[in-house]
């Protein structure tokens, strides 16, 4: 009888804590007050020295305003663009990223977001930088040969 009580009492108790606790759904919400729609980009291919940009939005999805205090490329061909001015609870900002298509072959470049004093996110942007020609396009023959035949 007294091997029985044990794993009962055990039992009841795993029940009644596990009966406690809050649901899977509600024990974590999003801490996170800036939402963005992407948190990445893919330019794709892109032709060499042609900067492009990409605007990313966020919307603020707390119930302070918030400022976002600095926003910092990893390096230099990125250059992020932003308002310094306070996102209103429930409104909404963007940022411009632009890249300096000067260097062939892959890159993937991150921004990163600093807001409300201590928290962060990171948006990414990638893409494919293919070489355009050194020389103009070859002199075509045939329009020469049509100029002597309207002469």
């Amino acid at each position: 009888m007294k091997r029985l009580i044990l794993p009962a009492v055990f039992c009841c108790f795993f029940l009644l804590t596990k009966a406690q606790a809050p649901a899977p759904a509600a024990q974590k919400e999003s801490t996170e007050i800036l939402q963005s729609k992407e948190n990445s980009y893919d330019f794709g291919k892109i032709p060499q020295g042609k900067p492009v940009t990409h605007v990313f939005e966020f919307t603020n999805t707390s119930k302070d305003s918030i400022r976002l205090e600095e926003v910092r490329a990893s390096c230099g061909c990125t250059t992020p663009e932003w308002s310094k001015e306070k996102i209103a609870p429930g409104a909404s900002t963007t940022i411009k990223v632009g890249y300096n298509a000067y260097a062939e072959g892959p890159f993937e470049k991150t921004v990163s977001i600093t807001y409300n004093q201590v928290q962060n996110k990171i948006i990414t942007i990638r893409g494919t930088v293919w070489r355009t020609p050194v020389d103009a396009a070859p002199q075509n023959a045939s329009v020469q040969l049509l100029k002597n035949i309207n002469q």
